[in-house]
């Protein structure tokens, strides 16, 4: 088996989460894009999500991880109990996550279902991939909400759809190697194929922002239903 060898260093983050909600029991922030979720091993990556609660909310944990590029909504559990019974309605799939999206190109459908089984491949680090075989089950749901074009700084006019997007399992990179799949990657996905159509490459950000999270408060026993608009 390949060793898996991580030679990312996360650029500097001068982007401040955002507290959207805060109780005795649990946080709900806005995290921005470019800000790891965990500090990795390299010490130049340090800075991260819960580096920077920790010192705010000493003893809190993540429940659940958004990639470096993604922004949005995250909550984060501010003891291990309420660390467990979050934990558990993930694993239960009973918490509800929506993405907004620009995707590259014009989708032909306005809604559908993406199932494509994810594996991970060492060899190919941090690259996941499409496989049957070996694959973990993922399925993501995608709704249109609008098709336009983007006009570049040369003229040309960039056609992207924005979507909604419902991951129903939880694998890494699934929304992004998901939308590769279905021929439209994310705008701005450097690992997916988002920056390779003419125009893309400079783009200044993952276009992918989590922005809707339902649970039920673990406590109070209530709904929490949490929103966050897209920065873009």
């Amino acid at each position: 088996m390949s060793a898996i060898i991580d030679t990312f260093i996360a650029p500097p983050c001068h982007d401040e989460i955002e507290i959207l909600f805060q109780d005795a029991h649990l946080v709900l922030i806005n995290k921005p894009s470019g800000l790891l979720s965990l500090s990795g091993k390299n010490p130049q990556n340090l800075d991260s999500v819960h580096h920077r609660l920790v010192k705010i909310f000493p003893g809190c944990t993540l429940i659940h991880r958004l990639d470096f590029g993604t922004s949005g909504l995250m909550v984060i559990a501010r003891n291990k109990a309420i660390n467990a019974a979050l934990c558990h309605q993930f694993s239960q799939r009973t918490v509800t996550k929506m993405y907004s999206a620009l995707l590259c190109g014009h989708l032909n459908d306005n809604e559908g279902v993406i199932d494509a089984a994810i594996a991970k491949d060492p060899a190919l680090f941090p690259l996941m991939s499409i496989c049957a075989r070996t694959g973990k089950p993922a399925q993501s749901r995608y709704q249109v909400i609008e098709r336009f074009e983007q006009r570049l700084e040369d003229g040309t006019l960039l056609p992207l759809t924005r979507v909604q997007l419902t991951p129903e399992t939880g694998r890494t990179h699934q929304l992004r190697i998901h939308c590769q799949h279905l021929g439209h990657p994310i705008l701005g996905c450097d690992l997916y194929g988002g920056r390779l159509l003419a125009g893309t490459e400079h783009t200044p950000r993952l276009m992918l922002h989590a922005s809707e999270l339902d649970f039920i408060h673990p406590v109070s026993g209530e709904p929490v239903n949490a929103r966050c608009n897209s920065p873009f």
